[in-house]
Formats: structure tokens, sequence, C-alpha cells
């Protein structure tokens, strides 16, 4: 017997299938960094932000505060960030010289990642998805995500 499904139809559907076959690619290719994808695009905001706060980094990710402190504290502890005191209550985080070289490897996966899909629907559609996810990311923008 043939099942159907009747949920082919629907973009939120589409949607979570196709985010769950390019996190799975994600994850092969990040695998023996011993890192969660979190924690990469943590160390990746920082890279790109020195002297950047916890809280900032969680506001760009849409990461909510409590499950920034682990992030933050594993990525410490695997000397890849560090955090110095700004003044009285804030502290900014920086990369270390291994989580340059860290954030740079993953980077280039990302880039092989990223190349295998993109190569799939071609320059074109690519521009259309580029252009319309957005939109929906911000339909409930004024809420946090994880």
């Amino acid at each position: 017997m043939t099942l159907t499904n009747s949920l082919e139809s629907r973009l939120g559907y589409q949607l979570r299938r196709a985010s769950a076959v390019m996190m799975a690619d994600l994850g092969r290719e990040l695998s023996d960094l011993d890192l969660r994808p979190a924690e990469v695009t943590t160390l990746l905001v920082i890279a790109e932000n020195p002297d950047c706060s916890q809280t900032e980094v969680g506001q760009v990710l849409a990461i909510k505060r409590a499950n920034m402190v682990p992030i933050i504290s594993r990525l410490m502890e695997r000397g890849l960030v560090e955090r110095r005191r700004l003044d009285g209550r804030s502290h900014a985080l920086t990369l270390t010289d291994a989580g340059r070289r860290m954030a740079a490897d993953a980077v280039a996966r990302i880039e092989r990642h990223e190349t295998r899909f993109t190569a799939l629907l071609g320059e074109a559609d690519t521009g259309v998805l580029f252009r319309c996810l957005p939109t929906i990311r911000s339909a409930r923008s004024g809420e946090e995500e994880s």
C-alpha cells in the first residue's frame, strides 16, 4: 500500500523537513570538532564581534539568556573563548588563538555544507529563498526562538 501525506502541501512541513536534512548534513560536517551547532554559531558571532557581551550574542542568535550560560561556559572550558570585565556588571567576550583557529575551520566546513545545498537549487532559487525566509522569521520576531 502506498500511503499519502497531505502535509506535503504545507509550507511549515516542507521547511521543517528541509531543515532536518540540512542540520543532519551540517552535524556530519562539524562532528569531529566536538561542538554543538549553537556553540559553533556562538563562536562565529564572537569572532565577528570581539568584545561583545553574552547578552548581545544571545539576542543576535535568539538564544535565551539561561541557555547562553552553558554555551559560553563550555566554550571557555574548551579554551576557545575568554571573558574580561568591561565594567561592574558586564563582560566582554573574545576568542582565544585556539578559538580563532576553530572558528576558521568551522567557517570552511560551513562553506562546504552550504555549497552542497546551494548547488542543488542554483543561484536564482537560492536568492529567492534568501529574500523570502527572513519574512517568515520576522513574523514572530518579538519572541525568542530557543
